[in-house]
């Protein structure tokens, strides 16, 4: 049997692009198990694709450091890049912006940097989230305290060069769509409008797939996005 040169040299390049991914989630409750978005995004994956939701309620870009959260995930970036291609969210915000944390604005956006650069010197590729919103309205009018971590966020993906995902712009669209009412039913606990319950888990997990692979087209062999969650959050109505 004969093989072209041309296809002898495209072997090994199809080898590489027919990697699936895996993907390892940094961040605060608002991705971690039991009030975040993270197993939500981990069960929309197939194809041999793989995830690992490594989010620690309560922490900071600082302190899941300083917990060794990090090192576990660098570590599970160094310990697949052999047969999977790395990707690793990193979404803080929430507790980075409070008085008590220690950690200034400039201080979280070089944080974040930082983390990016980590990720690309272990083998991987960091994709910064903007911070999911809070659910909470005031005189009808949705929560905007997070804007100021939001920009921080975008700013250090640009000055890295890395991808960044506004998450925190589409579900701060999707929940002034729904209104306060509707909005309540995501609720982890009665009045908590941060942490999601398990039905806000699967569809704000759809949205950050969505989120997803509209940044990178090729990932949706190996991500699905709940196509009727998908739907009802471009109409505006309640998922």
């Amino acid at each position: 049997m004969k093989f072209s040169l041309l296809a002898l040299l495209a072997a090994p390049i199809l080898a590489v692009a027919a990697r699936p991914p895996a993907f390892f989630l940094a961040g605060d409750s608002t991705t971690a198990v039991n009030g975040g978005w993270g197993d939500g995004f981990v069960a929309l994956l197939r194809n041999g694709a793989v995830g690992q939701n490594k989010g620690h309620s309560g922490t900071t870009t600082a302190s899941f450091v300083a917990k060794g959260d990090w090192n576990t995930v660098l570590g599970l970036v160094k310990n697949h890049t052999a047969n999977y291609d790395c990707y690793v969210t990193i979404q803080f915000g929430h507790n980075d912006q409070k008085s008590t944390s220690g950690v200034t604005i400039s201080q979280f956006q070089t944080n974040l940097q930082n983390l990016a650069n980590q990720v690309k010197s272990a083998g991987g590729t960091p994709i910064i989230l903007t911070s999911l919103t809070r659910r909470t309205f005031t005189n009808g009018k949705l929560d905007d305290s997070l804007a100021n971590v939001a920009a921080a966020a975008k700013t250090a993906a640009a000055t890295v060069g890395v991808a960044m995902l506004d998450l925190n712009a589409v579900s701060k669209k999707y929940i002034e769509a729904i209104g306060s009412a509707n909005a309540d039913k995501y609720n982890l606990a009665t009045g908590d409008r941060t942490h999601l319950n398990a039905h806000g888990t699967v569809v704000f997990g759809s949205m950050v797939a969505d989120l997803v692979v509209r940044w990178k087209s090729a990932l949706s062999a190996y991500i699905t996005p709940d196509a009727a969650i998908m739907q009802k959050i471009a109409k505006g109505v309640y998922a």
